[in-house]
């Protein structure tokens, strides 16, 4: 019975005068992920300070081996890492660069887009693209509790900060809640901004997918049609009573989407 954990002792512990490569093979790995987060807390460090601003070219990878005395593969891992983090972009042949920021919107509430804009120091405009009465698709009138070929109010905006296509958003409203929805001036006030201020909601649903533009929602968001996008499709009811249904389609690029919340489910303020 004694010799089962003799045996595990003598093979855990090296033979006298042998190197001791059971400690060998433990150390390296921990020091080697000492090693690339040293690199991408330097480099993050150095964007969070403002030393290194959206679009500056980093140090090549030749320049960081040199900087630190590690191995390519410990930089290459470094800088992989920090382009899944969204803080850095790599363009084969050409370098390293820092991301531009994607502005968050929120998940939990109808956002304002405008006043986000706003709130950033940026310039916020609303093309409304249109504004009419059509027949309700099969999905739409599903959408809306309605009738295939019901009638239904659809608008098509393109929301731009500092001149660059951040969303376009895609409605249909239902006109048994909102009869007077075609009949606004949306140069005055957006549609979704008027639906907000005059419809009284009391529930709010919200599904995000990943998906690829069409060509002609590439061509209005004036991005390539193989960039991906975030569709956020929002429904909003009252009373049970479904009011409108909309498809906000961003540049994933561009924007990102999330929220912060507490454990009771309410946003967390500021």
């Amino acid at each position: 019975m004694s010799a089962r954990p003799s045996r595990r002792t003598t093979a855990a512990a090296p033979r006298s005068g042998a190197p001791a490569k059971a400690v060998a093979v433990v150390a390296a790995p921990a020091q080697a992920m000492a090693l690339y987060e040293q690199v991408k807390d330097h480099i993050s460090r150095k964007i969070q300070e403002g030393i290194w601003r959206a679009g500056d070219r980093l140090p090549s990878e030749n320049e960081l081996v040199t900087q630190f005395g590690i191995s390519r593969m410990t930089v290459n891992r470094a800088l992989r890492e920090l382009v899944e983090q969204g803080r850095i972009v790599r363009v084969a042949g050409v370098g390293s660069f820092v991301a531009e920021d994607k502005p968050q919107s929120t998940l939990l509430q109808i956002a304002n887009l405008a006043s986000e804009i706003r709130q950033r120091g940026h310039d916020y405009r609303c093309d409304v693209l249109t504004v009419e009465r059509t027949s309700a698709t099969l999905e739409v009138a599903a959408a809306l509790d309605l009738r295939t070929g019901e009638s239904v109010f659809h608008s098509l905006c393109i929301h731009r900060e500092d001149g660059l296509p951040v969303q376009l958003e895609d409605r249909h409203v239902n006109p048994r809640q909102v009869p007077q929805f075609a009949a606004q001036d949306f140069t005055q006030l957006q549609p979704s901004e008027y639906l907000v201020r005059n419809v009284p909601f009391d529930q709010i649903e919200h599904v995000v997918d990943a998906v690829m533009p069409t060509a002609e929602q590439a061509t209005l968001l004036e991005m390539s049609p193989q960039e991906p996008c975030l569709l956020l499709t929002r429904r909003t009811w009252s009373r049970g009573v479904p009011i409108t249904v909309v498809r906000c389609l961003h540049p994933a690029t561009r924007y990102r989407l999330g929220s912060r919340f507490r454990a009771d489910g309410n946003p967390v303020a500021g």
